[in-house]
């Protein structure tokens, strides 16, 4: 046989055992009962659902059925998608942290009524991101999906008060994707207060104050009313180094004025935010009591923080500059020992750009990854950190016809088409 014939021949060989291999699988595939269907098609990665649909009939009637809602919410933990914030609050852009690109979402019908136009995210948890409209009142909806369920409104008389805290926590049923809490930590320090709204009830639940307390040689003393508090809350005013009057009062992207996070430790819940003027205030929502840690640096120093929850830590994220250079480090408060410890930091040759230009740092946690959105008026920036690995990476800039969006903060939440509202 002539070689030209031989590989006609091998290469006729290769073509049709490859047809056959397809057809097999698609054969095994279209054999399978609708549980083993359903089972393999709620492991795909999210984004994957969004064409589920456009496969074939059979797909697409899986899509849809509850059972197959039902088997997604067997699955413990996705992929964090990252809903990101930017001077654009009518549109929703998520950076997918398992495929590492952009994505637009189509921004939840709710949220474009004119009563919601412009509401601001303000925390997230599970599925689901809670927004506050400009009438302060809370909606929360599935990004993914785009149901939306607007919260009962407060009592008008604490839309007045100062706002400290919003957080959201996924109820611990994993079974269960649609039910959260929402607690609001308000007043002004020492006199705070918190409310709840869990989804299970639909209604908030009656308010209850907060008790200021802190330790003294291994003692927890409660200070009655009578006792002088010192919030360091005042504005602290100072000359920068190029010669300015600047002041402590933290000035925070819109987004994260309610910079807050939740942790539970040994079943209690614990809220932890800013001050408004940097110190770090946790808050026991099961023993009704709250404290202020130590600084992590002196109040004349000019710095940018944000908190974080990883892996069930509040994290601070700090970035500060020293001797003509910026250092971004991560934190940690060991009870303990009662003091800060360094548990990261970003490579000197990546943290030095930032030196001088004033930059504002907004950051979010999911699992141990920690995106941090760097912003000033000179640039825009968003890093991601993985602390298991210690690799730090800056994420590809994000167009949007054409135009590169500077983000200003994101939320990070699990993209799951189950849960309903």
């Amino acid at each position: 046989m002539e070689p030209e014939n031989c590989s006609a021949l091998m290469m006729t060989r290769k073509r049709k055992s490859q047809e056959e291999n397809c057809i097999s699988s698609t054969f095994l595939m279209d054999e399978l009962n609708e549980d083993l269907l359903e089972g393999v098609l709620c492991r795909l990665p999210t984004s994957a659902f969004f064409r589920l649909s456009s496969v074939c009939k059979r797909w697409k009637s899986v899509a849809s059925s509850s059972s197959f809602k039902l088997a997604c919410s067997h699955i413990p933990s996705r992929d964090p998608w990252f809903f990101m914030v930017d001077s654009h609050l009518n549109r929703s852009i998520v950076f997918d942290s398992a495929e590492r690109d952009w994505k637009k979402l189509n921004h939840p019908p709710l949220l474009q009524k004119s009563s919601n136009c412009n509401a601001m995210p303000v925390s997230a948890s599970g599925g689901f991101i809670c927004f506050r409209n400009p009438y302060g009142n809370f909606v929360v909806c599935n990004p993914v999906t785009g149901s939306c369920n607007e919260q009962p409104p407060l009592d008008p008389a604490l839309q007045s008060l100062t706002f400290h805290a919003i957080v959201m926590s996924a109820c611990p049923n994993k079974h269960d994707q649609s039910s959260y809490k929402l607690a609001v930590v308000f007043g002004e320090l020492p006199k705070l207060s918190f409310r709840v709204y869990n989804s299970s009830s639909g209604c908030w639940e009656e308010e209850i104050a907060l008790s200021k307390k802190f330790n003294d040689d291994d003692i927890s003393k409660e200070l009655d009313d009578s006792t002088e508090f010192d919030s360091n809350d005042d504005s602290v005013y100072f000359l920068s180094k190029a010669g300015n009057v600047v002041t402590t009062n933290m000035q925070r992207s819109p987004s994260k004025q309610y910079s807050s996070v939740i942790t539970s430790k040994d079943g209690e819940e614990i809220v932890h935010f800013l001050s408004s003027s940097g110190s770090i205030v946790a808050c026991n929502l099961t023993s009704k009591c709250f404290i202020e840690y130590p600084r992590l640096l002196p109040v004349f120093y000019e710095y940018s923080i944000d908190l974080v929850e990883c892996g069930g830590r509040m994290l601070v994220v700090l970035l500060s500059e020293f001797f003509e250079s910026a250092s971004l480090r991560i934190w940690c408060y060991d009870e303990d020992v009662r003091s800060w410890q360094q548990i990261a930091a970003m490579p000197p040759s990546m943290s030095h750009e930032w030196c001088g230009k004033n930059v504002d740092i907004n950051c979010v946690g999911a699992g141990n990854q920690i995106l941090i959105c760097l912003s000033s008026a000179e640039i825009s920036s968003c890093v991601m950190c993985d602390l298991s690995a210690n690799e730090w990476d800056e994420l590809p800039k994000c167009f949007v016809d054409g135009e590169a969006i500077e983000f200003m903060s994101a939320f990070s939440f699990q993209p799951r088409i189950e849960a309903s509202l």
